[in-house]
């Protein structure tokens, strides 16, 4: 009778184990999956934001959009995009002396790059691709 007791015990604690463990899991996924939608998200107004502030269109709205978008991103994002994102914004800022369009489409596909990667976007070509944003003509 106790060996009956005892092998109750242990199959209920393990059935009870593995649905704690299963439930872990789920929730892990789930709060990372969340979390990815939610960076997804941030990547896309920075994108957004950066339409905003081609050259050659100088607007304060613009700019006060971008600045959001990368002060957000200091939130939710890894550090590998945090420093991309650095580095292209000290190539670009106005208070550079030696900008220069190659650098920038350089510096902006290394950002994009590592924004792919944290969402786990494939790679495959990704090393010769340079990235470019487009602006629509200018009105007359």
């Amino acid at each position: 009778m106790a060996f009956e007791i005892v092998t109750a015990v242990i199959a209920s604690s393990t059935a009870l184990a593995v649905a704690v463990v299963g439930y872990w899991f789920t929730k892990k996924r789930e709060r990372e999956a969340e979390l990815r939608k939610e960076r997804l998200e941030h990547y896309k107004e920075l994108v957004s934001s950066l339409s905003d502030i081609l050259e050659g269109d100088d607007n304060f709205q613009g700019q006060k959009r971008f600045a959001v978008a990368c002060n957000n991103l200091n939130l939710i994002a890894p550090a590998s995009v945090i420093k991309a994102l650095q580095v292209f914004q000290d190539e670009t800022k106005s208070s550079n002396p030696n900008r220069s369009f190659e650098r920038h489409d350089e510096l902006l596909s290394l950002l994009l790059i590592k924004m792919r990667q944290d969402l786990n976007v494939s790679s495959d070509g990704e090393s010769m691709l340079t990235f470019r944003l487009w602006a629509p003509g200018k009105q007359q």
